[in-house]
Order: structure tokens, then sequence, then C-alpha cells
């Protein structure tokens, strides 16, 4: 399956690409509001169409999923994208933004990428091999305690009903952590969870695209990753909790009551 990885590297790479040779003309780049807060850019189309490509280039049989173009094709082998996850940050040059790429192969998630092109960094995965980034293994923290950990999120801004909901949760993880980090882009958040940077992450109604390469980057850097309830329907819920094994029982914990 290595061949694989090797396709989504050169995929990612030439995305990004495109990606930092627009950042120098961002007062020029079109924008769409898709909804309320949800932007679109036309970088966000074109890298889209670069990767699925160069993905056909070696794979012209296989199916895909991706944010701006949606499902097609008929495959057991799916690519699910995100040209450019952090597009708000693009928009306004904050520098917090990922291409991802993850293969699915009958319903399981075996390869993923995460690749930051304004840092140069290429976190990668493959079910049962462990965890990269730019080549060197990476494992996640090994915090014990809500106390001393860091905790990423993302604002659930599609959908006003949440907002009350998370608030009392964003509350509650304030006053007993170390400190939340809203960055922008779940995905690459998700990395940095895997790398031990964060030492968990939640967030409400991501969608497959978001979560899909960064839950196995996770798995595969030995943290967990479920949804709200403690179970592994995420990507359906697009509901996840994402942390080191002692943290996410500290996680739930808080975000169960608040849930239900």
């Amino acid at each position: 399956m290595r061949p694989l990885v090797n396709i989504a590297l050169k995929a990612a790479r030439r995305a990004g690409d495109l990606i930092i040779r627009s950042r120098d003309e961002l007062d020029r780049i079109e924008v769409t509001e898709k909804s309320l807060n949800d932007f679109v850019t036309e970088v966000d189309i074109k890298a889209e169409e670069i990767i699925i490509q160069t993905i056909k280039e070696a794979y012209p049989d296989h199916a895909f999923l991706g944010e701006e173009t949606g499902k097609h094709g008929d495959s057991d082998t799916v690519w699910i994208i995100d040209p450019l996850d952090g597009t708000s940050n693009y928009i306004h040059g904050f520098p917090h933004v990922c291409v991802s790429i993850a293969i699915q192969h009958k319903g399981v998630l075996e390869h993923g990428i995460i690749y930051d092109p304004l840092r140069q960094e290429i976190f990668t995965a493959t079910r049962g091999g462990g965890a990269r980034l730019n080549n060197r293994r990476i494992r996640v923290s090994q915090r014990r305690e809500l106390t001393n950990a860091l905790i990423g999120t993302g604002f659930p801004f599609r959908d006003k009903k949440l907002w009350d909901t998370y608030i009392k949760i964003f509350e509650q993880f304030f006053k007993e952590s170390a400190g939340i980090r809203r960055a922008g882009s779940a995905a690459l958040d998700l990395a940095y969870v895997a790398a031990g940077r964060l030492d968990g992450f939640w967030e409400f109604g991501l969608k497959p695209w978001d979560i899909a390469a960064g839950a196995l980057l996770i798995k595969e850097a030995g943290g967990l990753v479920t949804d709200f309830n403690g179970s592994e329907n995420f990507l359906e819920s697009g509901n996840i909790v994402a942390a080191c094994p002692k943290l996410l029982k500290s996680l739930l914990k808080v975000i169960k009551p608040a849930t239900q």
C-alpha cells in the first residue's frame, strides 16, 4: 500500500505549491460564503482539482469524497480530501492551514496525510505502521491530568443551537485545564495532538474530510479518538474527542453530561 502514500504526498505537495503561490495575491482571490462564516475560495477549488487529477493519473478507478466536489466514483478505495483546511485563516493571512488526504479501503482508514505547506511539515500515518512528522516517528503526549493539559477546539459557528452547550463545556475546560487553543484548522489541530503539541481536542459537527486523516494519525501515534459518547462513530456524527489515553476519560467526563 506504500505507493498510495507516495501518490497522496505528490498530490498534497502540488496543492500546497498552489496555496503558497496564491498567498501573495490574497486581495485578488475570489471568495464565496457557502454558509455562515464558512468560506470557499478559488484556491480551495483549484487545489482539489489538482489533488484529484494527480490521484487519477495513478488510480483512475478509485472513488473520491472531497469538500468541494462531493462524492464521486464507485470503488472500495475512497480518497477523502480537504484541499485547504483553514480557509478563513488563509483569507486573512493567518498561517495555520493544511491539505488533508485520507485513504479509506472497504470502510477502514488505511492512510492519512496532513501537509502544512507554510511550515513544510508533512504528517503521515499508515494503519499498523505508526505516525510520522517529516519521516520522524511521533507520539501523543503522556499528559495525565487535565490541570496540566493544553486543549484544542473549534467553535460550532454553523449551528447556533449548539452554542450554549459548547460554552458550558468550554467554561469548564477553561477553568480546569492549562489552556485552550482555537487555531482554525481542525485537521492540523488533530495532527498536533498526534505530535504531542496539543494534549487533546474536541469539536462539534465536523465533516469526514476534516477529521479522517487526523484521526488515523492520532491512533497510530498512540492516542484515542471517539465521539462524544466514547464510541468510534465520529466520522458519521462529526463530533470528535481526541487525546492521549490517560486524558481522554477526563475530557469525556466533561463533555458527555453536557451533550446528553
